[in-house]
């Protein structure tokens, strides 16, 4: 899906009605159409009611709503079916939508789903023509699949161990069940290495698939995610097969990617993996992609299968992940025809597309949409057929092309213009494609005005677009960009699209910056202003923030040191707990000064045995002779003795020890092609006493609370940041009111902490001179003088 976000501003206790209004493809898969409508109103709803029209020209077949809801609302769904319209309506009163007789949460968290198919009867093909565009809907069935060659790469990295790899592994001897004599077959398994089950392609014997059955039964998932060389690997045994002529030319050859996650080891970069896929596969091979779990970057898998001609199938990570597995494979294990190409009258139609154009299976449809000339229509009366590598077919057009009209007229659920969005929308998808592959810059800049140009006129939101929401008035105009067509451009940033003039939009667009005021010297205690729980953290090129519980105060400092320098945070050796964080720097100074951040964390455990290492990158967890690598694109919970690490997608990781210690990386992502500055780590650690006596570092010295003196507080050279005076291991500083930011309750802008500041790297405030933090190895203890 793609996601939008618009924000309006409400008056308190107004009422309000929000109206959400869009058209999408609805494609055939696994033998049926799928709608499905997210319910997650998160409250009891006094009116909740869900209303879905469908109205098919030829018929529906069959149409179920399924249960998503664990038996919850059995018979509140009421369908009414004809033979060409169906409305199906969920309306649960406030009593059915309560999880149990007196409880006061909504058990509506799920999805509403559809399912229906239409009738075809015995035609291989339907043709509709409506206001000078047709649509041609192409799905035969009860043909005899063709041999397959079929190469299945799975993902047994760490982030598959449990539920995941059990089901996929069940699935798996399922599948092998079902190839055939003549079908020839291998697996490539990989983490951040790559194995091969057998070098060749190989008959599905009996005995094969047993050896086959037997080595994936073994499989122990661990480490990182390399799918560039997975792929890459898959990919040339096919070739070397093809080449050496040991496939049979009439079979279709075919790659199954089964995976979760993310790449992190190899090739990080997700449009150099399409690029090194697309250069190395052959045009008689399709690619297909399972994505399995919630965490998967599901449009990835798309774009590398779209490309390749196979389809992605985003597969839920639950009990029924074994049965989803089996019917994507169904459908995709039974090839009927190789390579279609459509035989149109040539003198009516013109501007021909479609969203495949090249293998058919069993299940999905071929969809093709052009333009025809009003006054040629009996001209496309006549004959049409559909060739392929092994069959030819004739296929039926629609007898009365009048009909459709006065059937849609009359309906006021029906769109009339739907023939022609969906050419509109087929031939942006087909240009999209062949922009990607354009030979030259020239090309691809004519390709790319084309495709604005539809996108404008046809209202089609694009990689190249972005959406417009206005007020009814007219005065009111903001951006809701779609997602960039290569995540890997601009993973995490904060805005996308082009820069619009300041004048375009209202005020509201953007944020508000933080009121500039003058600060009182004696103002509001510091514990109003701080978002609880109160932490010492890290920030920025690096900003420290200590709080003190005693005194309620935030004391703030800076580092400025070099790249590559790593700076103790905590050292316990006593307790055998440490944490460093090493320094890297901006692409280029500002202002003739060089920002530097913290790009990577280590964190150690030594009682446990367990090391922990965070980059911009990825996780990695230590432990013994293990290692498990995790990406930023994981949620993931991992339990090691006492030490618990969970992973929230693009946010956080937080460590916790014995739930007494814990601490907090956030991730700062900023545009890849950003002149100046790069990704970087925030560290937030709450105070508390667990810690030895001996405990020290950056941070860990303010574990056990020195005692401070501020007083003489008086307006500074700047009126808007007061001074005062510091008395504190008895030294005696000249401090600075300012404000330092909190990232945890906004991660964009943060929240603004007000902080007494010490200049000169902490000096005074920290023991001895900030030098004295460095140390040589990320997991190297400080050893104080």
């Amino acid at each position: 899906m793609e996601n939008f976000k618009t924000e309006v501003n409400i008056a308190p206790g107004a009422k309000v009605q929000f109206e959400l209004h869009y058209q999408e493809v609805k494609w055939r898969k696994l033998g049926s159409y799928e709608h499905r409508l997210h319910l997650q109103p998160g409250r009891l709803a006094k009116h909740l009611e869900v209303d879905v029209w469908i109205i098919e020209p030829q018929g529906m077949r069959f149409l179920h709503v399924l249960d998503t809801f664990d038996g919850h609302f059995d018979g509140v769904p009421v369908v009414s079916k004809g033979h060409q319209k169906a409305h199906i309506t969920f309306k649960p009163t406030v009593a059915q939508q309560r999880k149990c007789s007196n409880c006061s949460e909504t058990a509506v968290d799920g999805e509403l789903v559809v399912m229906y198919d239409v009738n075809r009867e015995e035609k291989v093909g339907e043709l509709q023509v409506f206001n000078g565009y047709f649509v041609h809907f192409f799905a035969p069935e009860n043909m005899d699949p063709i041999p397959k060659n079929i190469l299945f790469v799975i993902d047994v990295s760490g982030s598959m161990w449990g539920i995941k790899m059990k089901q996929t592994v069940e699935a798996m001897k399922t599948i092998l069940d079902d190839l055939r004599t003549e079908d020839h077959f291998s697996m490539v398994d990989f983490n951040h290495n790559v194995r091969t089950w057998r070098n060749d392609l190989v008959s599905a014997t009996k005995t094969q698939i047993a050896d086959a059955k037997n080595y994936i039964h073994k499989i122990q998932p661990s480490g990182g995610t390399n799918i560039n060389e997975a792929l890459l690997r898959a990919i040339f045994i096919l070739n070397e097969a093809n080449n050496l002529g040991l496939l049979d030319p009439n079979a279709v050859s075919l790659i199954i990617l089964v995976s979760d996650g993310d790449p992190t080891v190899g090739e990080l970069k997700l449009s150099k993996i399409q690029k090194n896929v697309k250069q190395n596969i052959r045009e008689n091979i399709s690619l297909f992609s399972l994505g399995i779990g919630f965490d998967v970057d599901y449009d990835f898998l798309k774009r590398l299968s779209n490309e390749n001609r196979g389809i992605a199938q985003r597969i839920y990570g639950n009990q029924d992940t074994s049965a989803q597995l089996k019917k994507f494979y169904n459908q995709v294990s039974t090839p009927l025809l190789r390579n279609v190409q459509f035989n149109y009258p040539q003198t009516p139609v013109t501007d021909v597309t479609q969203n495949s154009f090249h293998n058919y299976f069993g299940g999905s449809e071929i969809v093709v949409a052009g333009k025809v000339d009003p006054d040629k229509l009996e001209q496309l009366q006549g004959i049409i057929t559909a060739t392929s590598a092994n069959a030819e077919l004739v296929l039926e057009t629609l007898a009365e092309m009048d009909g459709l009209e006065d059937f849609l007229s009359k309906d006021k659920h029906a769109d009339p213009d739907f023939t022609k969005k969906l050419w509109a929308y087929l031939t942006i998808n087909q240009l999209l494609a062949e922009r990607s592959l354009a030979p030259t810059a020239a090309v691809k800049r004519k390709i790319t005005k084309t495709i604005l140009q539809m996108s404008l006129d046809h209202h089609i939101v694009t990689p190249l677009t972005s959406l417009v929401i206005e007020s009814d008035a007219g005065d009111e105009r903001m951006l809701a960009d779609s997602p960039p067509q290569d995540h890997s451009c601009c993973s995490g940033a904060l805005y996308y699209g082009n820069r619009v003039a300041p004048n375009s939009f209202p005020p509201w667009v953007n944020p508000s910056p933080t009121p500039m005021v003058p600060m009182p010297a004696v103002g509001a205690p510091v514990l109003e202003t701080t978002p609880p729980p109160h932490v010492m953290r890290v920030e920025n090129d690096p900003h420290f923030v200590i709080y003190l519980p005693k005194s309620q105060k935030n004391i703030c400092f800076n580092i400025d040191s070099e790249p590559g320098k790593i700076l103790n945070l905590v050292s316990d050796p006593e307790l055998g707990i440490l944490v460093n964080g090493q320094l890297i720097g901006a692409k280029k100074p500002k202002n003739e000064k060089l920002s530097t951040y913290f790009g990577k964390l280590g964190f150690y455990f030594q009682r446990e045995d367990m090391k922990i290492e965070i980059s911009t990158e990825t996780i990695s967890l230590s432990g013994g002779s293990r290692t498990s690598v995790l990406s930023w694109s994981d949620t993931a919970h991992v339990l090691n003795q006492r030490v618990l690490v969970s992973v929230k997608k693009e946010k956080t990781v937080t460590i916790t020890l014995d739930k007494e210690m814990s601490f907090s990386v956030l991730l700062h992502r900023v545009w890849k092609k950003h002149p100046i500055n790069v990704d970087f780590l925030g560290i937030y650690i709450p105070p508390t006493n667990k810690f030895s006596l001996n405990v020290h570092g950056l941070i860990g010295q303010f574990m056990y609370e020195p005692k401070i003196h501020i007083f003489n507080e008086r307006p500074g050279k700047d009126p808007e940041k007061p001074e005062a005076n510091m008395d504190v291991k008895g030294q005696k500083l000249i401090v600075t009111r300012g404000l330092q930011k909190d990232y945890r309750t906004d991660r964009v802008f943060g929240t603004n902490v007000p902080c007494w500041f010490v200049h000169n790297s902490g000096k005074g405030f920290i023991d001895g001179h900030y030098k004295d933090y460095f140390v040589p190895q990320l997991y190297s203890f400080l050893k104080w003088p």
